[in-house]
């Protein structure tokens, strides 16, 4: 599920997409990993933003038909021309709504729901998990699926000017993310048993993604440091920010679109918990 919070939908978009572009062998090792019993008929993807989640089932499961569902009405437009332009749009049906509702629309009886970063913008994540619990078929599998936190993309020694800035900056958006997403990099795996799952399996992947495999990892890195930038100026040393805007600013020598020493370095959790 997307919140924008002071961010628009399209930078939230572009973020997402270049998300699922240079991530890509990474979630289809998640999608091959699920311990499904038969391949699900019915999914249903919570939280969808563009369609990274849906497109990465669809390939795993062919035959399936997805349910995606997310608070965005453009990010589920884009996931539509997109399934188009893949010729799926026959396998994939668009819910717009907001899963901290009370009552959630009818989203049918899945056999696998899958939430990639979305659960821990729940604002009551304990109701959200005993509604996919009902929502589920029996036997029906949940993959909840969590970054450890925001992706790390410079070495430790950049920028040269002012070494140490990237953490810096992340440390600096610790009250943000506190008040917004209390949640994130939370251990799923107990709320779940209380929400009367049984966790079947739980692995976490060390995500390193050199940036000389595309450059695709420039406008990456560039994008999210943007969206940090946003909340962490307040709190960061003028020399800081004068530094990380250089980093940002496209005709800069030091422009993250033009360095070669980018690299993605994060860490994702799965959680498949089955429905008894």
């Amino acid at each position: 599920m997307t919140h924008t919070h002071q961010h628009s939908d399209a930078d939230q978009a572009e973020i997402l997409d270049l998300d699922a572009e240079v991530l890509a062998e990474h979630t289809a090792s998640i999608t091959a990993w699920l311990p499904v019993r038969s391949a699900p008929r019915q999914i249903v993807d919570l939280g969808c933003g563009t369609g990274t989640g849906t497109f990465a089932l669809l390939d795993r499961f062919p035959d399936a038909h997805v349910t995606a569902v997310d608070t965005s009405a453009g990010h589920l437009q884009l996931l539509r021309e997109k399934a188009c332009a893949r010729g799926v749009e026959g396998h994939v049906r668009t819910v717009h709504a907001d899963l901290d509702s009370p009552h959630w629309p009818d989203l049918g009886t899945p056999d696998l729901v899958w939430a990639s970063a979305s659960m821990h913008h729940m604002a009551d994540p304990a109701r959200a998990l005993r509604g996919v619990r009902e929502l589920l078929a029996p036997g029906g599998l949940f993959a909840v699926v969590e970054l450890a936190g925001f992706p790390r993309f410079l070495p430790a020694h950049a920028p040269e000017n002012r070494p140490g800035l990237e953490e810096r900056a992340h440390a600096a958006t610790h009250a943000f993310h506190s008040e917004h997403v209390p949640h994130r990099g939370a251990d799923w795996g107990p709320m779940l048993t209380d929400a009367g799952f049984t966790i079947e399996d739980q692995r976490t992947l060390t995500v390193t993604v050199e940036g000389e495999r595309g450059e695709a990892v420039g406008r990456y890195a560039h994008a999210s440091l943007r969206r940090v930038r946003a909340a962490a100026a307040p709190a960061l040393s003028p020399e800081d920010l004068a530094a990380l805007d250089e980093l940002l600013d496209p005709d800069s020598p030091h422009s993250l679109l033009h360095r070669a020493d980018l690299a993605v370095r994060t860490e994702r959790t799965v959680w498949a918990a089955r429905r008894a």
